[in-house]
């Protein structure tokens, strides 16, 4: 696979928060490889933080593994989209049957999100509340859609957005990684412009930190992501940090190499 380390600045920054005494989060990027992975626990005596942890780790090693030898004009985004399913779909098995045959880590899982850039594209998997939002010229937009309690009563219309806000039931997910024997991971594929912001992150800061304060925080700090990446982490923290705060920002540095596709090829033949 090309190294993509020169089109794609990539930034991580986790904390605790104010309140929880470990981190059940855990996250990892591959700029080379054009990967990041972010997955937030539960469950109890710390089985949360390893069921992210086995999640995370798992998806960055068979990543790496899978793309090692690919070149970038041979991944488009239906084998992304396979790529992830699988990956994420082991994840799944492997903690589940590690929450079957060990009782202390009995109904451990962990959300978690998968985002995959490829030749000018973004697939992206995600399973649970942990969130991937694209800034692109000063407008913030969440790209997933929560597999929670709250997103389907707002979907029914039963509340509003800013009643969601102030719910009891933020943390009730409807989808998660290790919970039962499969899992479904919702994936698409977008287009990527030279420029974009991307920041994949746990309910940790979304629950937190209004998405206008991100948005204001991400075009403020364009020019210097660790920077944005810490000040987001503290705006959670200011604003309570109730839960483990986990972001990583990737920005769309250039564009990436050109694809050789079958126009270039004809192109060559008549040189």
């Amino acid at each position: 696979m090309a190294n993509l380390s020169s089109v794609l600045e990539v930034v991580t920054a986790t904390h605790p928060g104010m309140v929880r005494s470990h981190n059940e989060d855990s996250l990892a990027a591959e700029a080379e490889i054009g990967l990041a992975v972010l997955a937030d626990g539960m469950g109890g005596y710390n089985a949360g933080e390893v069921a992210s942890g086995i999640a995370v780790e798992m998806v960055r090693t068979e990543m790496k593994k899978a793309l090692a030898n690919r070149k970038p004009e041979t991944l488009d985004g239906a084998d992304a989209e396979r790529l992830i399913e699988a990956h994420a779909a082991r994840a799944n098995t492997a903690i589940y049957r590690a929450s079957q045959s060990q009782p202390h880590y009995s109904g451990m899982g962990t959300t978690l999100v998968v985002a995959l850039w490829h030749d000018d594209r973004l697939s992206v998997g995600h399973i649970g509340d942990s969130r991937l939002y694209r800034l692109r010229d000063g407008a913030l937009e969440q790209i997933t859609r929560d597999h929670s309690l709250l997103q389907e009563q707002i979907d029914s219309g039963m509340i509003t957005r800013e009643q969601a806000r102030h719910s009891q039931n933020k943390n009730l997910v409807t989808r998660a990684v290790g919970i039962d024997p499969e899992v479904e991971t919702e994936v698409h594929t977008y287009s990527v412009q030279p420029g974009d912001v991307y920041l994949l992150c746990s309910d940790g800061l979304s629950d937190m930190v209004t998405d206008e304060d991100v948005q204001l925080t991400l075009s403020s700090l364009v020019a210097n992501l660790p920077l944005a990446a810490e000040q987001l982490v503290q705006l959670a923290n200011d604003n309570g940090g109730r839960d483990n705060i986990s972001v990583i920002l990737v920005r769309i540095a250039k564009r990436y190499p050109a694809r050789t596709g079958v126009l270039d090829k004809v192109k060559a033949w008549f040189k």
